[in-house]
């Protein structure tokens, strides 16, 4: 990443079922080797898996469970005179979103199950419920935040 300038940010084309940049970016990590295809219909047989056993809108639920995950404060080290300090900083809303994303699908490739659609619908259910691995990710990061608030005078 450059340190002397931010480049542009890229623009991202919205899905074609639910007209959504949050789905294609999803579809975007999800995907394996290339595979876009294969990704977009594990992601809507998840969404499809979710309507059905919850009887919500699946994008309402996809939706709530990133806004679950997404942390709002995390640690970064900082160098201050030969020590490292944890300094707990505020997370921007585009990074509060990809971390919830990668959060979702590790959590859901950890998870056991037959397929990934169903592991993919389990998780985001859990998460849209608070619950799950994905939350307690998010929950790990803000306990650690906390701890070290101390240090939040170096923040850079």
């Amino acid at each position: 990443m450059p340190r002397r300038y931010t480049p542009e940010r890229r623009e991202v084309v919205p899905d074609l079922r639910y007209n959504s940049e949050h789905v294609s970016m999803f579809v975007n990590r999800l995907m394996v080797k290339g595979k876009k295809s294969t990704a977009v219909s594990l992601f809507y047989d998840a969404m499809d898996m979710i309507e059905e056993k919850s009887g919500r809108p699946p994008m309402e639920m996809f939706e709530q469970a990133l806004r679950n995950a997404s942390p709002q404060v995390e640690v970064k080290p900082r160098r201050v005179g030969g020590t490292t300090y944890q300094v707990p900083i505020p997370v921007e809303s585009s990074r509060q979103v990809a971390l919830a994303m990668r959060w979702l699908l590790t959590a859901a490739r950890n998870r056991s199950g037959r397929s990934m659609s169903e592991k993919l619908a389990a998780e985001l259910m859990d998460a849209a419920k608070n619950q799950g691995s994905a939350i307690k990710k998010k929950d790990d990061t803000h306990r650690m935040a906390e701890a070290n608030r101390a240090f939040s005078h170096f923040r850079f």
